[in-house]
């Protein structure tokens, strides 16, 4: 399912759910706000119109602080074609049009004022954030169970409870809304007690890899400091699975501190933002589960105390390869390069490491990141795409013989590592 199929899918969501709106904002903004949503419609229209007839990628007409960084990177995609040709919405690179759908998402509402700020994915991360409750309230209980029990643990305990939450983070994974075209996937049940049938589906397992990294900070004096940073993917579920490993590992004495990183605006339907992270951490706090408000004041504590720091930075919503990044966003390689392990969550994230190319799948991971190496890092995918590297000889051959969907089903996973090269 590619551009054709899934992007005007999603459009038409947004048009239905700024329609759905309309009284909200003849509430909000009277007669404004209703000439707005017109606007907004006829924008959105006109992009899936676009899009459906493979016409040519336009420039950006917004005046956001990264519209003029779009409209270079378009004037690069039109070196690398021949004869005068124009990128257009089937022939240009599948990572770069899906980024720059969203990216004119954000135009449109950008264009379209006084409703700019309405996030056209929030009411679906809602839905799927209730809708993950009973799977979230059993974590939330593990996890105060285990804080009860942690004070005589051994490092072989931590290390098999440390495990078992990069698992449940891992598996948090396959609940994403822009692969689903934006329908209900959420998670239902408790992934913790699915934890050893999946670990067949895990296809490369560098867990080990990160525990001898966060050892040291539990073997290692009190005045050492360990910083853990996690590049967030999906709000709702998954958001919550990397809270608990976040709160896990500052337990555990296993990380100082956890920095995490999320998007400007709204992104891939259900990508983190600023305030997703936020209201994630009040509804938890509000809830009326003893476990689950206990890890929500537990969550407020830690930022409140730089335990835990929120950053967002423009890169994250750039069509650009992660191999950029020291040229392209200096300030945001330099954050990274502070980090003693950085996590990256999910498929976006993995097709901008490894550049979305169709390397063999026995390519080594620290190779495919093409010098970039700000600190010891590791990719925490379900596979959604087609790209997969690192893998062992014949592991892809024997797969795709199987099972034709396996890169693109969410039904495998990797923990991949890669060191400072």
């Amino acid at each position: 399912m590619k551009v054709k199929d899934r992007l005007p899918q999603i459009l038409t969501k947004v048009i239905d759910t700024i329609h759905r709106n309309k009284n909200k904002f003849l509430e909000d903004y009277g007669e404004e706000g209703i000439e707005a949503e017109k606007k907004a419609i006829s924008f959105f229209s006109k992009l899936r119109n676009e899009l459906q007839t493979d016409k040519p990628i336009l420039a950006l007409s917004d005046q956001q602080p990264d519209t003029q960084i779009w409209n270079q990177y378009l004037d690069y995609q039109k070196t690398l074609l021949s004869n005068g040709e124009e990128p257009s919405w089937f022939r240009s690179p599948w990572l770069y049009v899906e980024c720059y759908m969203y990216r004119r998402i954000q135009e449109g509402m950008c264009l379209s004022p006084p409703i700019s700020g309405f996030d056209v994915f929030e009411d679906v991360k809602k839905e799927s954030f209730f809708q993950s409750q009973p799977a979230m309230l059993s974590l939330c209980a593990h996890l105060q169970e285990l804080k009860g029990k942690m004070s005589g643990f051994s490092n072989t305990e931590v290390r098999e409870e440390i495990h078992k939450l990069l698992q449940v983070s891992l598996w948090g994974n396959k609940c994403d809304l822009s692969i689903s075209g934006g329908q209900d996937n959420s998670q239902k049940t408790s992934v913790l007690s699915s934890l050893e049938d999946f670990k067949a589906f895990i296809l490369v397992d560098d867990m080990d890899s990160l525990w001898n990294i966060l050892l040291r900070n539990r073997d290692g004096n009190n005045e050492s400091r360990t910083r853990v940073d996690i590049v967030l993917d999906n709000a709702g579920f998954e958001l919550v699975t990397d809270f608990i490993l976040a709160d896990a590992m500052l337990s555990l004495n296993l990380a100082t501190e956890v920095h995490f990183h999320g998007k400007v605006g709204p992104w891939y339907v259900s990508d983190t933002t600023k305030h997703d992270y936020d209201w994630t951490i009040q509804k938890c706090l509000a809830t009326n589960n003893k476990w689950m408000s206990k890890c929500g004041q537990t969550w407020k504590e830690n930022l409140k105390k730089g335990r835990w720091v929120y950053h967002q930075h423009l890169f994250w919503t750039l069509p650009h390869e992660y191999c950029t990044m020291a040229e392209v966003a200096p300030d945001l390689y330099t954050e990274l390069q502070k980090s003693d392990l950085v996590l990256f969550k999910g498929d976006l994230n993995y097709r901008k490491l490894t550049g979305d190319r169709k390397w063999d799948y026995t390519v080594p991971f620290s190779e495919a990141l093409r010098s970039f190496h700000p600190a010891p890092l590791c990719s925490i995918r379900t596979l959604k795409a087609d790209v997969q590297v690192g893998l062992q000889e014949g592991v892809g051959e024997r797969l795709s013989a199987a099972e034709t969907d396996w890169m693109i089903s969410g039904k495998y996973g990797v923990i991949q590592f890669s060191p400072v090269v």
